[in-house]
């Protein structure tokens, strides 16, 4: 199995490395052409590909000025970088949720038995009478 590894792991690498390398914007290639790294990579796998992951390609720091993807969207929380939010942590998708239940409409159309028991125990007012 490890002699399987030792030839994978390098496989993937400069599989992937390869497939980085020739979609890269040529603006984002550094040091030498575009061309000669897919080469690079091509003919000398190992030290390519490392080569290319390290000192290929200009890496671009994540900004906070949100220029991807607009404020309304789950892939940012209205100002960073694009990035998911999870649906529980996103306030429109909780707001649809609340509309779509009717919740704080005033009645307990929406509510569970759980809800309403708790609503009972609290002084609340059950809709049944029970």
């Amino acid at each position: 199995m490890l002699r399987v590894l030792m030839f994978l792991v390098p496989l993937a690498l400069s599989i992937y490395a390869f497939i980085d390398c020739i979609s890269t914007k040529d603006e984002d290639v550094q040091h030498i052409p575009k061309p000669l790294w897919a080469l690079l990579v091509l003919l000398f796998p190992l030290v390519g590909s490392i080569s290319w992951l390290i000192a290929g390609k200009k890496r671009h720091p994540a900004t906070a000025s949100g220029a991807l993807g607009s404020v309304g969207t789950p892939w940012n929380r209205g100002g960073g970088g694009r990035q998911w939010v999870a649906p529980d942590d996103n306030p429109e998708f909780l707001k649809s949720l609340r509309d779509e239940d009717g919740v704080g409409d005033g009645d307990d159309k929406g509510k569970g038995k759980d809800e309403k028991d708790r609503d009972k125990r609290d002084g609340g007012e059950d809709p049944k009478g029970d």
